[in-house]
């Protein structure tokens, strides 16, 4: 059974290694010097960054379950704009992630899909994200999406810059 819950403080811990386990399945890779990934791990998901991230009222999280187990988590950042993108009445989707042995369950769709009627009930018209150039998987789940490429920005890890496309969607 899938279920989707609106994360709460309760969720700190939860979240914080949703985030570590995703986070380095997904993005790990790509990195090479791997005490960068854990400084990079270490800075933005620990149980105490993940408690700020979840008081601050512009950041709402999403967990998604299976069979009762944490299959990975949505963030969504709220009047937060890109050059690309304008700030009013639109969000980031900053994070959507699913551990990898639970992706041959698409069950992404379904948490992107939660993600985008939050931001609807929340009277937000646009979505944006950014994606590793990379990560063809992601890009094209985002595309099959109807996200629209509409830019790019260097996501910084260690002081390296690694290339991202933006994508935006009205929603």
């Amino acid at each position: 059974m899938i279920k989707i819950k609106i994360a709460t403080i309760a969720d700190v811990e939860v979240l914080a290694m949703l985030g570590r386990l995703t986070w380095s399945e997904s993005h790990g890779p790509y990195i090479k010097d791997k005490n960068e990934v854990l400084q990079y791990l270490d800075e933005n998901f620990s149980v105490s960054q993940t408690k700020q991230n979840i008081i601050n009222p512009n950041q709402l999280f999403y967990i998604i379950y299976v069979n009762d187990l944490p299959a990975g988590y949505a963030k969504l950042v709220l009047n937060t704009g890109n050059k690309n993108v304008a700030p009013q009445n639109s969000c980031q989707l900053e994070r959507i992630f699913i551990l990898s042995e639970f992706i041959y369950l698409k069950i992404g769709q379904q948490l992107l899909t939660f993600a985008e009627n939050q931001a609807r009930k929340l009277q937000l018209n646009t979505m944006w994200l950014t994606v590793y150039i990379k990560n063809k998987r992601a890009i094209r789940f985002y595309e099959r999406n109807e996200f629209k490429n509409v830019g790019e920005l260097n996501f910084v890890v260690a002081g390296k810059g690694y290339e991202n496309i933006v994508f935006s969607k009205k929603i």
